[in-house]
């Protein structure tokens, strides 16, 4: 990756034209051949970028450019499309370059596998004397996420998401439907677990009668000590 800060000014020309004018940046330019061009604010967000496949090319300025102090003119053009920036280099303040290699990639933490995973192993969560039957549990639209047997013997199928919402609801109500066609599983209940659950889903799951269950994905990870609480 290089990285350069540097006075520039930048033209934008393609899908629409978009101009930057004259200002400290900061311009990246990744191994991939991407090019971005950041400001000090706008969080995440570059001002302008140029999606690889493209390439860099650095020519000296024209009279014009000389003029007004343009010391380097850079054209990225992208490979596949007619978009192309033309960064006009005033001055540079500092650059750098350095070869980063390949990154292994994010690992989400949290993630609905992770709860399913844990909510199977503290699956009393659910209800004192329930009792695990099977992740992953087979139907013909799609596998629930926990079938269950609570303390009375009746079968209990679990969908969990990290955020609940209204589509969630209506996925554990269409495996309901169909689970409890099944004389040998019947009657089958449903409870919807999630980190956070929407009010339109918690209406919606209420009306079906379906059970709600809020999941402290710190706790059941043994991550969030009671003792450190305020409250």
């Amino acid at each position: 990756m290089r990285v350069v800060f540097a006075e520039c000014s930048v033209e934008y020309s393609g899908r629409l034209d978009a101009y930057l004018a004259r200002a400290p940046r900061l311009i990246m330019m990744k191994a991939d051949g991407s090019v971005l061009i950041h400001s000090d604010g706008g969080s995440y967000k570059p001002l302008n970028w140029m999606s690889a496949p493209c390439t860099l090319t650095e020519a000296e300025p024209s009279e014009e450019e000389a003029e007004i102090g343009v010391e380097q003119v850079w054209l990225v053009a992208n490979a596949k499309t007619n978009d192309a920036l033309n960064i006009k280099v005033f001055s540079i303040i500092e650059e750098m370059e350095y070869q980063l290699g390949e990154d292994p990639g994010l690992v989400k933490d949290g993630v609905e596998a992770h709860l399913q995973e844990l909510l199977a192993e503290q699956v009393e969560l659910v209800g004192p004397g329930t009792r695990l039957i099977r992740r992953e549990f087979p139907t013909a639209i799609g596998p629930v996420d926990l079938m269950v047997k609570d303390r009375d013997g009746k079968h209990v199928a679990i969908e969990i998401k990290r955020r609940g919402e209204i589509d969630g609801v209506e996925q554990l109500t269409r495996y309901l439907e169909l689970l409890n066609r099944d004389p040998l599983l019947a009657p089958v209940s449903g409870v919807f677990a999630a980190q956070e659950i929407k009010p339109q889903a918690r209406v919606l799951a209420e009306d079906r009668g379906i059970r709600c269950l809020v999941l402290d994905y710190g706790a059941m990870k043994g991550t969030d000590n009671a003792e450190d609480r305020l409250f």
